[in-house]
């Protein structure tokens, strides 16, 4: 029998908030955090097939898929505005222990969620996520380091690149050998919410300018996987450009993590992670654990 997912909006701090949900609200809990320029959509094979065990959750980020878009004079879109968003949400439903699968954006927002509550996380799945200053790699990150440091016409033209529909699809077929394999689905339904009146202008931009915050943190981040030993799955597309990849997994076995931690580096079809296949026999083993 094909679990049923749900489809809801709910208030978490005056605005509205979408998210997918499945499964026994009774049963260990889920959360699946999506990244950029994705939505919940992306864990759409991925919800059904765990939630046969597990409750679980997939939110729209604000600013993104069908949770509300604010104007940024009424909402301050940073990495912890929206952690504080998704732990409201988590807070709603009454979700007090949860594993995480993470990836891309989803990373940082997850890693705060970690930090804040401990306590809170039982299992990590990281896809593409990153918490090393070495794993960013130059030639991808330097127009957006630029860009947050000294805001303006002379370093918005790499930033808003990543936002045009070149790119958009480029984030779904980097390193993908057969770009058959992918539906062009995944980047018309990005482009199409991406572009919606002050997206990419204002909140986009606004994220960007925001993103060093995740660098700073990884310090703090590092310390935690280190003194928590939280299991840690960590899955890299073997020929994304963005990261190095599995970098986060290495360098959590040097700092003494290493037996809570896993490291897979997906090739041919599976590297068809980063643009939306779902890997749920790995993060269904992950949080059994």
């Amino acid at each position: 029998m094909i679990p049923v997912v749900h489809h809801r909006t709910t208030a978490v701090d005056g605005l509205e908030v979408f998210y997918r949900e499945a499964g026994d609200s009774r049963a260990p809990a889920v959360v699946l955090l999506h990244g950029f320029p994705a939505s919940s959509r992306m864990f759409r094979h991925l919800i059904p097939a765990l939630a046969d065990r597990y409750h679980v959750i997939a939110p729209d980020h604000v600013g993104f898929g069908q949770s509300a878009m604010p104007s940024p004079c009424d909402f301050p879109y940073g990495f912890d505005a929206l952690t504080r968003i998704t732990s409201g949400l988590l807070r709603r439903l009454g979700v007090d222990r949860f594993a995480m699968y993470v990836h891309g954006y989803g990373a940082p927002i997850g890693w705060r969620l970690a930090l804040r509550d401990p306590e809170r996380v039982t299992a990590i799945t990281a896809q593409n996520g990153n918490a090393y200053v070495e794993g960013f790699v130059k030639p991808f990150w330097g127009g957006l380091f630029a860009y947050a440091q000294a805001p303006g016409p002379k370093t918005e033209g790499p930033v808003r690149a990543v936002l045009t529909a070149e790119m958009i699809r480029w984030q779904y077929l980097n390193g993908v050998p057969g770009p058959s394999l992918v539906s062009p689905d995944n980047w018309v339904h990005g482009l199409v919410l991406l572009a919606r009146p002050g997206n990419n202008d204002e909140i986009q931009l606004t994220l960007f300018r925001d993103y060093p915050t995740n660098v700073e943190l990884c310090p703090r981040v590092q310390r935690y996987f280190r003194d928590s030993r939280v299991p840690l799955l960590a899955v890299w597309g073997a020929s994304i450009k963005e990261f190095i990849a599995g970098l986060l997994a290495d360098r959590c076995e040097v700092c003494g993590n290493k037996g809570d931690v896993e490291v897979r580096h997906v090739r041919a079809l599976v590297d068809l992670a980063h643009a939306g296949w779902q890997p749920s026999g790995w993060a269904r083993v992950m949080f059994h654990r």
